[in-house]
């Protein structure tokens, strides 16, 4: 039995098909293995972002354009943290408002991207330290739909989210996140959504509409953590509780960290890496986000 057969027959196994069509509807579509797809991090701040017209959400939409159009993208988002792993695994998924206080055109907001429960097998199939369970009950929250609408507004591209398991520390997300490389020579476009320095109980909101503004502690980690990721050094970010009284003041809680060590996880020796979306906001948080390819 070739590979191709063995996922085949895993995928049947794990979703009970009765036939190949719908395996053969995603698979046949597949570039060729010499092709690999970008990955990204990106720093999604304000859900307003996801219907604004500004420095961010603009380039997002350049990016959408400057990238290979992908078959699928899978996003781990700072917004599902789960014990366990799990992806979505649902053909139409909702879209998640999961915040509060904004505007009702926010809150109106539909992104009715297709998800793929194909896909969704072969996510599980290809992670092998741990049980990834198919889920039917999430959807896509902000912190996918508000960059992903951005990036394909027209909604036609697969959408799949991968959730965190926030009981486990960042060496295992990483570990984890390599084992999902063979997706990038697939045509599967994966994106870590959260921020580099997120701390929501520091916001300056007197100084929201100042352009880059930051605290010092958040400027001195946005540094590090792009000297570290510019370096290939990684293990400093890994274990970023030892990166000293900045580092807890911009990561009080990892949920906006973590899919970031995903992004890293996946980063191969012959990507180049670069930065976008380079500002401060608010005092607390920052937009810094990454490209390799």
């Amino acid at each position: 039995m070739d590979r191709i057969d063995f996922i085949r027959n895993s995928l049947l196994t794990f979703l009970g098909m009765s036939s190949l069509k719908e395996l053969h509807k995603f698979s046949e579509a597949l570039p060729s293995k010499e092709n690999k797809m970008p990955l990204l991090f990106v720093g999604h701040g304000s859900p307003m972002n996801a219907i604004e017209d500004n420095e961010f959400s603009q380039r997002w939409f350049a990016m959408g354009k400057e990238i290979p159009q992908p078959k699928a993208v899978l996003c781990i988002s700072a917004h599902w943290l789960t014990r366990g792993t799990h992806v979505t695994a649902m053909e139409h998924p909702e879209t998640i408002h999961d915040f509060g206080g904004f505007p009702k055109a926010l809150f109106d907001v539909q992104y009715p991207a297709p998800g793929n429960p194909v896909l969704a097998g072969e996510v599980k199939e290809l992670i092998k330290s741990t049980d990834v369970g198919l889920n039917h009950d999430w959807g896509l929250d902000h912190g996918t739909w508000s960059v992903v609408k951005q990036m394909y507004p027209d909604a036609k591209v697969l959408v799949l989210q991968l959730s965190i398991d926030y009981a486990k520390p960042a060496q295992y997300h990483f570990d984890l996140a390599k084992e999902l490389s063979a997706l990038r020579k697939k045509g599967v476009l994966i994106i870590g959504s959260g921020n580099m320095v997120h701390n929501l109980g520091m916001i300056a909101f007197d100084k929201f509409n100042e352009p880059n503004y930051g605290f010092d502690w958040a400027y001195e980690m946005n540094a590090v953590f792009k000297k570290n990721i510019s370096e290939r050094n990684y293990q400093p970010l890994i274990n970023y509780e030892s990166l000293g009284a900045a580092a807890k003041l911009a990561i009080p809680t990892p949920d906006h960290y973590y899919p970031m060590i995903y992004s890293l996880g996946l980063i191969e020796k012959s990507d180049d890496v670069s930065f976008f979306n380079d500002k401060a906001v608010a005092g607390s948080l920052t937009m810094t986000s990454f490209k390799a390819e």
